[in-house]
């Protein structure tokens, strides 16, 4: 058995095709659907009720995904546990790549590719080097999984007991830190594809770059340590040269375009970064 987990705070607009995406898998083994109502206040609980019978619905009133699909994996039957987004739409192919990868016993985490769903116009593009999991996985020090495409063994998840809830975001990060120091192996498998509703406008584009960087301070400052191991510095000059580029090339050059959504969303984050680093009293710039 697999059990698919889907944590969901009113989406009304998204839920439909990612549960009907889910159905329609392609796959030899069971899995059960999990979704997480995380205390909505808009017509998803009535759009879940539709599908009574086919998935199973869960609450949890503790505010934020990591109490969401702490929830779902506290009534898994699954051994082997994938999570994706509300507002994601799965490949049919998706959760039998997924899995696949987690063959080797030594491999904590697989993670699939995270496109933009479309049709989407350039900023919605832009979102898929924000969700570059190949990126995350294969290239960042220390590297970290993104659970709208995850899939994990329940021991594993056991182990280190689930995700953190006193995290509102990046708690997928903080689990994946935890999972990777204990010399389990990421692994990063591109035919596991979800396509994501990504921000469609600039100012969208900037509140989420402000909500990485506010939120990615306490994770920060909880893997300080584990951090500085791979080279991590509290200020970092490089990323207000990035900034001064990307300002720039917002102007003029051939890249303009790339340049906006780049200054946009990185901007952002590092302002979120200085009010998380007040509110969470620890200065990472």
């Amino acid at each position: 058995m697999i059990s698919v987990i889907v944590p969901v705070y009113n989406g009304e607009r998204t839920i439909r095709d990612c549960l009907d995406s889910l159905m329609a898998q392609e796959i030899s083994q069971s899995y059960e659907i999990l979704c997480v109502d995380n205390a909505s206040t808009d017509r998803t609980l009535q759009i879940l009720e539709e599908y009574k019978g086919r998935i199973t619905t869960l609450h949890e009133k503790k505010r934020g995904p990591a109490a969401a699909r702490n929830r779902g994996l506290q009534n898994a039957s699954g051994k082997i546990i994938a999570f994706t987004d509300a507002d994601c739409v799965v490949a049919k192919d998706w959760l039998a790549n997924l899995i696949a990868s987690l063959e080797d016993p030594a491999i904590g985490i697989a993670g699939g590719r995270i496109l933009s769903k479309e049709p989407c116009n350039h900023i919605e593009k832009f979102g898929e080097e924000i969700h570059d999991h190949s990126k995350a996985i294969e290239l960042y020090r220390p590297p970290y999984a993104i659970t709208m495409n995850w899939a994990s063994r329940l021991s594993v998840l056991k182990e280190f007991f689930f995700f953190d809830e006193n995290l509102l975001r990046c708690e997928d990060v903080d689990l994946s830190y935890r999972i990777f120091q204990k010399g389990y192996r990421l692994i990063f498998n591109p035919k596991a594809i979800v396509y994501h509703k990504n921000e469609n406008s600039y100012r969208g584009l900037s509140s989420e770059g402000f909500l990485h960087g506010y939120y990615s301070i306490p994770v920060i400052k909880k893997h300080h340590e584990f951090l500085k191991m791979y080279g991590h510095r509290r200020w970092n000059q490089r990323t207000y040269f990035d900034l001064s580029h990307h300002l720039i090339g917002s102007f003029r050059g051939h890249q303009q375009t790339l340049s906006r959504c780049q200054f946009a969303f990185n901007s952002a984050k590092k302002f979120g970064k200085m009010i998380g680093s007040v509110r969470w009293r620890y200065v990472d710039l």
